[in-house]
């Protein structure tokens, strides 16, 4: 008897790495180095209790008398404060740490709340149509025609002049979170349900319906997954665009307290102290703001080349 050899099937991980994806990264020198450094500045903010020397949080870990020591490689610079510190005595590489995972985590979360608000109303608006599409859509462009910094501006002011400053700084975190996460829901929708117009007059779709699935499991379980590309393009932009509202609204005041430092209240701190030769406490954590926003950018630009198929080489 002749046995015939057959192939083992591939694992997981083999059909990622052969993947297009993946083989469109490995040749793309920037997408990987991009990869890299933002990994690299996550694993570290995220392990920041583990890699900081100080804690930021501790008023025990800090004195004024250390206030405005230059970092090691300046005249004048303490050894155990390598990038030197704030004007409250705080070691600006601990700060920086805690600073960078507190920008993310808003930055995520905004995004995730944009994401979902975004997601639903595309999809409701595509799929049933009708006056309710247009109502949804010229929401969504009353929504577009306000800036998303005027928008939050006006909310913050209120809401801390409303619940006072202590209460404000507080719950800093969720209203920065929440007036993110709104202000941008119409970037998706727009996308989401031009994607659900020509994805719900295909035939899988109409399969769907004689077999008497419902609206919300074609929506979620059919429809949704065919508009997943633009969604991981349109994510990748708005993480960094959330991560500079959250810095722009802290320098202005309107963001994080002092008390609990983020990279945008970090330069905010050391604005007034920048012309009087204390310039690291404003130029180093704005430019891990700049490396982490562009890295952030960088992928985003891989991921719609390769996600567009207009684009695709072969």
């Amino acid at each position: 008897m002749s046995t015939v050899a057959t192939n083992p099937e591939p694992s997981r991980f083999e059909r990622i790495w052969n993947s297009n994806m993946a083989y469109s990264f490995r040749r793309n020198p920037v997408a990987v180095v991009s990869l890299a450094i933002f990994l690299a500045i996550a694993i570290m903010s995220l392990l920041a209790p583990v890699i900081a020397p100080f804690d930021p949080y501790d008023p025990a870990q800090i004195d004024i008398m250390n206030s405005e020591y230059p970092p090691v490689w300046v005249d004048g610079s303490e050894p155990e404060f390598i990038l030197g510190t704030d004007d409250q005595g705080r070691d600006l590489w601990s700060t920086i740490l805690y600073g960078t995972r507190l920008s993310l985590l808003i930055g995520l979360c905004a995004v995730g709340l944009q994401a979902f608000l975004g997601i639903s109303i595309g999809l409701i608006a595509g799929y049933i149509g009708g006056r309710l599409d247009s109502l949804l859509m010229r929401l969504a462009d009353i929504q577009l025609s306000f800036s998303t910094l005027m928008v939050a501006i006006i909310f913050l002011a209120v809401t801390q002049a409303m619940f006072g400053s202590e209460t404000f700084n507080q719950y800093a975190v969720f209203f920065l979170i929440a007036v993110i996460g709104v202000a941008e829901w119409p970037q998706y929708a727009r996308t989401v349900r031009a994607t659900v117009l020509a994805e719900k007059k295909k035939e899988y779709v109409d399969s769907a319906r004689v077999l008497g699935f419902g609206p919300l499991r074609i929506m979620v379980r059919h429809i949704l997954p065919n508009s997943l590309s633009p969604i991981f393009v349109i994510s990748t932009v708005q993480v960094a665009n959330a991560i500079i509202s959250e810095a722009s609204l802290s320098f202005l005041g309107l963001g994080m307290p002092p008390s609990q430092p983020s990279l945008g209240s970090l330069i905010s701190s050391g604005f007034d102290y920048i012309f009087s030769g204390s310039w690291w406490i404003t130029a180093i954590p704005g430019v891990v703001l700049v490396v982490l926003v562009l890295v952030i950018n960088l992928l985003g630009d891989w991921m719609r080349d390769v996600l567009n198929p207009k684009l695709y080489k072969g």
